[in-house]
């Protein structure tokens, strides 16, 4: 299938259509927020002619964009269902997110329940006495045989609440959807906030900020409305008309989460003034509207259509969460939001996370994308795993840098993902590994098979220092004169009686050593340890010495002998190289679509 604008308009359309007879919805969702100071709420849903010995209403296990079951139906209490004419309906709760309602005829059924929302950092349903967020598969019960059946859905507030989703609105608090699946990707914030608008090349965008930070509201909405235009470096088109930015500025929760015609971005009220905590939300803020295209307009076969009761598997996360990190930052610079030197700084993060990772020896991306629903956390994923996101990412920087070389710069990854979206849109059809390939063949007439092989269905070796060198940069430790350091390849903590083992990374002298998480060490050649003395003593110590640590694990005093081994000294920085080729040098510019800039002089 071949995406086309005039698709888009019809919905447009179609969408305006529903706003205008809301009468004909076949399911409407009623919501009672007004004692909110419980976080709870009421709310109502009739579902019309249903039909047949019983209908199945569910809530949803999980949410889009968190890959994990969450049990949303949690939640849940003083449920009741009743007929058209009034009368109570039996029911029966048949497992742990569905609620069997028994039909005596058939007939519009009504349901009702309590539903108690405190699940702020979890970006699924929050409700307190300044506001509430409704992310609708965390609130709202849907039936199969009216799951794509139009809809409404009407809110009581507070006075003085504003009500604001990516839906098309009927009403000051009621909104409408083509279907519940529109729905649960479509937000909505209502309470007391701030709202700016803008239009863009024929599209309107909103943003809505909840509650009191140390953040710029112009300055927020300018580079946005900057971060919006760039989106064509990568896409032919938008998949949208309106678009709504929810920021939330909380006592603690942060994160983000991305939707069909919105996003919602949490951070710490007071994480948005300082450069490099600006950047940070600039590039979460990118990052979901990234993935406005990648994930909510085309999306891995194993996530369509969703199914909300239970893991949707795919082996291609990668590119719905990795490549979205990749792109971020890169939309960013375009916009002249980041600086280069910024980037830069971004990516010697990334290198040194990756390279310090043993997990990356282990497992590949396409097993990390296939195992997100049970993956882990702590010094089992550190030694064993790698995530969809920063390995992701750098998987899809080599494929970048490869296709560039490959085709003498005319393709590059971006054009990949144009493709997908032209060919693969995610409310009918989702793409497999071997669509991807095929898109790749298509772009440039040759095989990736063994590529693929290499990097992504097994662990991918990277050699970083090259894919910098293709594009004229170089890494460097400190003052790059090669110093090394010792290096024991564990991490700690302060305890009482020394410091206490958070983690310790597979083939390093610790682990060789047999050392383990929560080992506290209190001693090295005899010398007591503290968590400022630590750093002290091993600095007068050089890499090949023996040093003898004395630790207490179960309660037990206990000795073992060590040899330190080395790393580079000093902190990892990504600069200009001065020595670029012409070549290398344009190659950059095709890659990130900014020119090339000049050698850093205190490099």
């Amino acid at each position: 299938m071949i995406r086309k604008l005039a698709t888009l308009s019809a919905l447009t359309v179609a969408i305006n259509g529903l706003a205008s007879t809301v009468a004909y919805a076949d399911t409407d969702y009623h919501i009672d927020l007004t004692s909110p100071e419980h976080h709870s709420a009421r709310v109502t849903t009739t579902f019309a002619e249903q039909s047949g010995d019983y209908v199945d209403v569910k809530m949803p296990a999980w949410r889009t964009g968190f890959y994990h079951i969450l049990d949303l139906a949690n939640g849940v209490r003083d449920f009741s269902a009743t007929a058209e004419n009034g009368a109570e309906l039996r029911w029966k709760k048949i497992d742990k997110s569905t609620w069997r309602v028994f039909l005596d005829n058939a007939g519009d059924v009504t349901i009702n329940y309590e539903l108690y929302a405190n699940q702020l950092g979890r970006r699924s349903r929050h409700i307190d006495d300044s506001h509430a967020y409704l992310d609708a598969s965390a609130v709202f019960m849907y039936s199969e045989q009216s799951r794509q059946q139009p809809l409404q859905v009407s809110l009581d507030v507070p006075a003085g609440w504003r009500s604001v989703s990516g839906m098309a609105a009927n009403g000051e608090h009621s909104f409408v959807a083509p279907n519940w699946d529109v729905l649960v990707d479509s937000p909505i914030e209502t309470g007391v906030n701030e709202l700016r608008k803008f239009a863009q090349n024929g599209r309107q965008y909103e943003v809505v900020f909840w509650g009191q930070g140390n953040y710029d509201v112009d300055k927020t909405v300018a580079d946005i409305q900057k971060l919006v235009a760039e989106a064509g470096s990568i896409w032919s088109s938008y998949p949208f008309q309106r678009y709504v930015f929810m920021i939330h500025a909380t006592s603690g929760a942060g994160g983000a989460t991305e939707h069909k015609n919105s996003t919602i971005i949490q951070r710490p009220r007071d994480t948005f003034a300082e450069r490099d905590d600006y950047l940070s939300f600039m590039s979460t803020t990118s990052h979901e509207f990234v993935h406005t295209w990648n994930v909510k307009a085309y999306r891995p076969d194993g996530l369509v259509p969703y199914d909300y009761q239970q893991e949707n598997y795919t082996e291609l996360l990668w590119i719905a969460e990795g490549s979205t990190s990749y792109f971020q930052d890169h939309l960013l610079l375009r916009a002249g939001i980041m600086e280069p030197q910024e980037y830069f700084a971004n990516l010697a993060k990334d290198i040194e996370r990756h390279r310090n990772k043993p997990g990356r020896k282990v497992m590949s991306v396409a097993q990390s994308s296939f195992e997100a629903w049970i993956d882990q956390s702590g010094d089992r994923a550190h030694n064993s795993s790698v995530n969809i996101y920063s390995e992701g990412e750098l998987v899809s920087w080599l494929l970048d840098i490869e296709l560039l070389k490959r085709s003498d710069g005319k393709v590059s990854y971006r054009d990949v993902h144009d493709a997908l979206y032209q060919q693969f849109d995610a409310d009918e059809q989702g793409f497999k590994p071997a669509d991807v390939l095929a898109v790749l063949q298509q772009l440039t007439g040759q095989s990736w098979q063994d590529w693929w092989q290499q990097y992504v269905t097994s662990p991918a070796d990277i050699d970083l220092d090259k894919l910098l060198a293709d594009v004229g940069l170089k890494l460097i430790y400190g003052d790059d004169d090669g110093a090394q350091q010792v290096n024991l390849g564990w991490q700690t903590k302060a305890h009482d009686n020394g410091v206490q083992l958070t983690r310790v990374s597979r083939g390093e002298p610790a682990w060789q050593a047999g050392f383990t998480p929560d080992d506290i060490i209190v001693a090295i050649d005899g010398s007591r340890v503290t968590e400022k003395r630590l750093a002290t003593l091993l600095a007068m110590k050089q890499p090949g010495d023996e040093i003898q640590v004395s630790f207490f694990r179960r309660d037990q005093l206990q000795q073992k002998t060590v040899t330190l081994g080395a790393k580079p000294k000093g902190k990892a920085k990504v600069i200009v190289n001065p020595d670029a080729s012409a070549a290398e040098r344009q190659r950059f510019e095709q890659w990130l679509g900014i020119d090339y800039p000049a050698a850093d002089k205190d490099a």
